[in-house]
């Protein structure tokens, strides 16, 4: 590479780097003025408030991986055309498709920082932040991550109902279990209640009954209290989002095909976590060309026009992010399209900003 290169790379890097460096700790100031007296009352160790804040750097990056990119490169762009850089680049014989490939290199760096960090890292720092803040944060109570009204297939036979499910103390509540040949009901199990045993890795019954369906009469069987197995987890039963955001890449394919297996009805809401994860180093190849774009002209509001400009265009792309995530989740809409269709968008207004650009 050349030195103009290297120039513009180094800057690149830097000022994304530099732009998290400052927003993270405003971002966990801000936090730990609104839950500190949350963590005093219910007495949170200080290794856990640590490791709280370890993961929500990495939860906070993750989230707004796109306003830092957008405001990084239109800020030291910025300065580039105020100081008239840009023309002196341009004006020495570089076209302005060479003048974007240290801008390419960067993205591409910045794609697999990203990748990296949303496949393996992000994963389980969502599970830790969401844990202390259950744990923590509500005092133990878990309304935020409760499940309730779970129907679920746990295989070909068998189906599962329990009416709420609390994840920390692993109790679910009007359990039943159907089993069925064919379109027959063979057995069914209810319990008042089903409690995960860690000790004896068994699920256990209370209010427990079976009725085996018979030719001519049913056969009842009753327990105050039973300990089993069955051929499920304690995943089956936990927020399906939840779920999808704690796993790493392979862990998450995995978790997808037992789901398709089973048949289980919201296996959109998996698929829009995996496609979001591969979007994401796209989504940075899309901003950097839009910001370059907004940016790389000499304007008379100077660097504050094009901040305003990238930090609305982030928000928008945010906003449709959210908008048909939400869609395909709720709706039969395609998970791929509803991740798919925000970058197109972008990447539309990318080449028109990067044409009008180079005029």
């Amino acid at each position: 590479m050349k030195i103009i290169d290297w120039y513009i790379l180094k800057r690149y890097l830097l000022t994304f780097f530099a732009m998290m460096v400052l927003f993270i700790p405003i971002g966990i100031m801000i936090d730990v003025s609104e839950k500190v007296d949350k963590m005093i009352a219910n007495e949170a160790p200080t290794e856990a408030i640590i490791g709280y804040y370890i993961d929500f750097t990495f939860y906070f990056a993750s989230f707004l991986f796109p306003i830092f990119l957008f405001l990084s490169i239109i800020w030291f762009t910025s300065k580039l055309a105020n100081n008239t850089e840009i023309i002196a680049i341009l004006s020495s014989g570089i076209s302005f498709r060479r003048f974007l490939r240290p801008y390419f290199i960067g993205a591409t760096i910045i794609a697999i920082f990203s990748f990296f960090m949303g496949m393996f890292i992000v994963p389980d720092a969502s599970e830790g932040y969401n844990d202390f803040y259950i744990t923590y944060l509500k005092g133990g109570r878990d309304k935020g991550r409760e499940t309730t009204k779970v129907f679920n297939q746990i295989n070909k036979n068998e189906f599962i109902y329990v009416s709420s499910f609390t994840p920390s103390t692993k109790i679910g509540y009007n359990f039943t279990l159907e089993n069925f040949q064919g379109n027959e009901l063979q057995y069914k199990i209810t319990a008042s209640n089903i409690r995960w045993v860690d000790k004896d890795s068994t699920y256990r019954l209370s209010g427990y009954m079976k009725r085996i369906v018979g030719e001519d009469n049913d056969i009842i069987i009753k327990e105050n209290r039973l300990d089993t197995i069955f051929d499920f987890d304690l995943e089956d039963l936990t927020p399906v989002s939840y779920v999808a955001e704690t796993k790493n890449l392979f862990e998450l394919n995995e978790f997808i095909q037992q789901q398709r297996d089973k048949g289980a009805p919201n296996i959109n809401t998996y698929l829009v976590v995996k496609y979001k994860r591969w979007s994401l180093p796209v989504s940075a190849f899309i901003l950097t060309i839009i910001a370059v774009s907004v940016s790389s002209m000499k304007r008379r509001g100077g660097m504050g026009l094009n901040l305003a400009i990238g930090i609305s265009l982030a928000f928008i792309f945010i906003f449709f992010d959210k908008v048909f995530g939400t869609l395909a989740e709720q709706s039969d809409f395609s998970p791929l399209l509803a991740v798919v269709i925000p970058n197109l968008l972008f990447g539309i207004l990318a080449i028109y900003l990067l044409n009008n650009a180079k005029r």
